[in-house]
């Protein structure tokens, strides 16, 4: 397959596959390369378009009967968390947060495989193996960082964390924000709600950085493993007329447990 570095990209069709999200459906995607110096500014617009990465490609749903897939974005600057969020924030007080280079580790590893095995046992990451691990982290040519978040421990120095580790997230720098590509936790700390903290800390982070937008990826309507995503208010949903901001039509269920 040709992975071109031309100015203007290529782009490609895959093939009719089940649809993981919605039972009886069939999925397709259209998708690209993010190589070459343009990289971090194709990965911006493309972003910004409603497109995901996964390693070196960018890809967005392009099934010819459904809709249902709907690119969202955080109004950092405009949010407030909720009761049940600020008692997140407060069970993971004792976290340390630390941002990486996109490198893998052994440990982060570790992680990941007993996150997939007790909460992903079947799906197209179920088998992946430590040098699929790497792969995603590292075949990336925009600016990637992995962030973990450890247990502090008193004898730490604020620079050289060893505690625990309890959660990581890979995370894409954008012009505009913060794109979440993928995050995974402890799944035997249930009570923490580490994934809803991930998304909390993005969130102040972005703020921090001074500027307005988490990505979240898609959200689908009717999909449980995807209903936590629009319980980060206020936020837009990319439609046919652009961003758009979110009013949903009744009270969000507050404590579904982010993925």
């Amino acid at each position: 397959m040709n992975t071109q570095t031309t100015l203007s990209p290529q782009f490609y069709l895959t093939a009719p596959a089940t649809c993981p999200y919605l039972p009886g459906k069939m999925e397709r995607k259209v998708f690209t390369h993010l190589i070459g110096p343009r990289a971090n500014e194709m990965n911006d617009l493309l972003t910004q378009g409603g497109f995901r990465r996964s390693q070196n490609i960018a890809y967005r749903p392009a099934c010819e009967l459904c809709r249902a897939c709907v690119s969202v974005r955080i109004l950092a600057d405009e949010f407030e968390p909720t009761k049940s969020m600020r008692r997140v924030l407060a069970d993971n007080s004792d976290l340390v947060s630390t941002v990486y280079p996109a490198q893998p580790s052994t440990e982060q590893f570790s992680l990941f495989r007993r996150y997939l095995d007790h909460r992903h046992q079947t799906g197209g990451m179920s088998d992946m193996s430590a040098l699929d691990y790497a792969i995603m982290v590292e075949d990336t040519h925009v600016q990637t960082r992995v962030i973990e978040y450890r247990k502090r421990r008193p004898q730490d120095s604020p620079i050289d964390q060893k505690g625990e580790l309890v959660a990581v997230a890979l995370s894409d720098m954008m012009g505009d924000g913060l794109s979440m590509v993928y995050s995974f936790f402890d799944p035997t700390l249930t009570k923490r709600s580490l994934g809803t903290y991930m998304v909390l800390d993005h969130i102040e982070r972005t703020r921090n950085l001074g500027l307005p937008h988490v990505y979240l990826g898609y959200w689908v309507n009717g999909s449980r493993k995807m209903g936590y995503k629009t319980r980060f208010l206020p936020q837009e949903h990319l439609t046919m007329q652009g961003w758009e901001r979110y009013l949903p039509d009744e009270a969000m269920a507050d404590g579904v447990e982010a993925e």
